[in-house]
């Protein structure tokens, strides 16, 4: 049975805000990507995964949604959205829009008029509660961007919940009318030609029963995978996208791999693909905050990502991300973006390229894009990491040195500099100054000289994206890990009743043995100049076959 095209597909994430700016007031926008369709083209993706571009009073940065069918002006016109649209189907690249359903802005004309009066229309439209009887929040929960998760609003003397920023009131599920008009409104883009959903955190939709009833309920965990996310799917689905070939994919922090397993199975889906976080919350310290780092070791990523593609098979299907607009870049993550940044930014994209599931590539990662160290905290945009700024110095105490040590290593704002086209002023981004600075290394590290370089990141990820494409070992068939207790090698097989291939990828700066069963095999790409026969280099990547 073929399988569906999201299936047989490269993906690639754009974050409009920091792609291309075309009209020079320092903002990424529509006719920007416009203008960059043949470079994705070049590229060999089947699919687009693009950001919020709707209407936002941009207090995150476009995930704060003020109306979910309107073109966000910096970003340009409905018109520019159909001219991309349009682009991107004349070239077979499918387009899936960003859709924020768990929270809107408190822009929205919906949460302007529930929170009128307590005898609003809309006020089941998100989630009021009377306070505590101390007068406070109706329980501790506290925001993913710190402090708590309810504000108080004077004018009707209740509070609203917002798991994430005071501008992003959480939506209510529970109210049939907000999810009739929901489900209208998404079925008008489908209308408009968009070819799927991926879908910020979809698994905090559904509140535990009992929400408000007292203090002492935990933080935002206790929001996760709640008691009807399966009925709310389940009826989306139905509502939605039944008798299409859309994709649905969710952005599920928290979610279990038995629970993933389930919702995606394909004999009876509720969402075609989910992105896990496990591998994403490796190196945040045992107990405490993601600024608190500990070493990323690739034995708990092999790990990881091993058990995720053995759970999910035969009848799951993983989503594959290193790197996206919430997570540093992934070359200073899990790679070495110093002396072996090309050659780790060649391995990590081939793991991410040779496992089995969807691959997304993030904007910048095919050009090997690094973390950027800003010199001050004002250089910093993402509300996020301003938040854990004064966390870190007014609440912990450190140092303005030490905390922005942590804010560089973690901070949302490494994946947002602006792409880096070349080495003009900007990073060939824009005319104007951006509305982030890019990072400085641009000059030497852009699509330009890219592309004049045989050797490239760039031209390494294009070939291994047709080896796949042309690969049917690589692009269905089944994972199977090699050697689960080597420190530095990661070797699996991929199989299918068409061939099998075996991937050795090499986590370390020094020379390793290659097993002798593995030598023998023809290599059919490596990362390597001058591969060995018998061992691998550091960081060196090597694709084996027969294919």
């Amino acid at each position: 049975m073929d399988q569906p095209w999201w299936k047989r597909c490269v993906a690639y994430q754009i974050y409009p805000r920091s792609f291309c700016d075309s009209n020079g007031d320092g903002v990424g926008d529509l006719r920007g990507i416009t203008s960059k369709l043949d470079y994705l083209a070049s590229l060999g993706i089947g699919m687009v995964w693009l950001c919020p571009v709707y209407a936002s009073p941009n207090d995150d940065n476009g995930y704060d949604i003020s109306d979910y069918e309107a073109i966000q002006p910096d970003f340009g016109t409905r018109e520019d959205w159909i001219a991309l649209r349009d682009g991107l189907h004349a070239r077979g690249i499918r387009l899936v829009m960003d859709l924020v359903a768990n929270h809107s802005s408190d822009e929205h004309a919906w949460f302007v008029e529930s929170r009128t009066t307590k005898d609003s229309g809309k006020r089941d439209w998100y989630i009021w509660r009377p306070p505590a009887a101390d007068g406070g929040p109706p329980n501790d929960w506290q925001s993913v961007f710190g402090g708590p998760a309810w504000e108080y609003d004077a004018a009707t003397g209740e509070y609203y919940l917002h798991l994430f920023s005071k501008k992003q009131p959480d939506l209510n599920w529970e109210s049939t009318a907000f999810r009739t008009e929901l489900f209208a409104m998404m079925r008008r883009w489908v209308a408009l030609g968009i070819d799927g959903f991926r879908m910020d955190v979809i698994n905090l939709i559904s509140k535990p029963d009992g929400l408000g009833a007292g203090g002492n309920e935990g933080g935002m965990d206790r929001a996760l995978n709640g008691p009807r996310m399966r009925d709310y799917l389940a009826e989306m689905r139905r509502e939605v996208f039944a008798g299409t070939d859309l994709v649905t994919i969710g952005e599920t922090p928290g979610m279990p791999l038995e629970l993933a397993r389930e919702i995606t199975d394909e004999r009876a889906p509720l969402l075609d693909m989910q992105f896990h976080f496990e591998h994403v919350d490796l190196d945040h310290a045992p107990g405490a905050s993601k600024w608190d780092s500990t070493p990323m070791r690739m034995p708990a990523l092999r790990a990881t990502l091993s058990r995720w593609q053995d759970g999910m098979d035969p009848h799951g299907w993983n989503s594959l991300y290193l790197g996206n607009h919430d997570q540093p870049r992934a070359v200073s993550r899990y790679g070495d973006d110093g002396r072996y940044r090309r050659e780790s930014a060649t391995l990590l994209m081939t793991l991410l390229l040779t496992l089995r599931g969807t691959p997304f590539i993030y904007q910048g990662d095919e050009i090997g894009m690094a973390n950027v160290a800003f010199d001050s905290i004002a250089d910093y945009r993402d509300i996020e990491t301003l938040n854990a700024w004064r966390w870190l110095t007014d609440t912990r105490g450190l140092d303005a040195a030490s905390a922005l040590a942590m804010i560089r290593k973690k901070s949302r704002d490494n994946a947002r500099t602006p792409m880096q086209w070349s080495a003009a002023p900007n990073a060939g981004f824009s005319a104007a100054a951006p509305w982030i600075a890019p990072n400085p290394d641009y000059t030497g590290h852009n699509v330009a000289a890219a592309e004049a370089d045989p050797d490239s990141v760039l031209h390494y990820t294009r070939r291994l994206i047709a080896l796949r494409q042309g690969t049917p070992a690589l692009r269905s068939g089944r994972y199977r890990l090699l050697d689960a207790e080597h420190p530095a090698l990661w070797l699996y097989e991929r199989t299918s009743e068409m061939g099998r291939c075996v991937v050795a990828l090499n986590f370390s700066d020094t020379t390793q043995p290659l097993p002798p069963a593995l030598a023998e095999l023809p290599c059919l790409l490596t990362n390597h100049h001058n591969p060995a026969a018998d061992t691998l280099a550091a960081w060196e990547a090597r694709i084996l076959g027969p294919a």
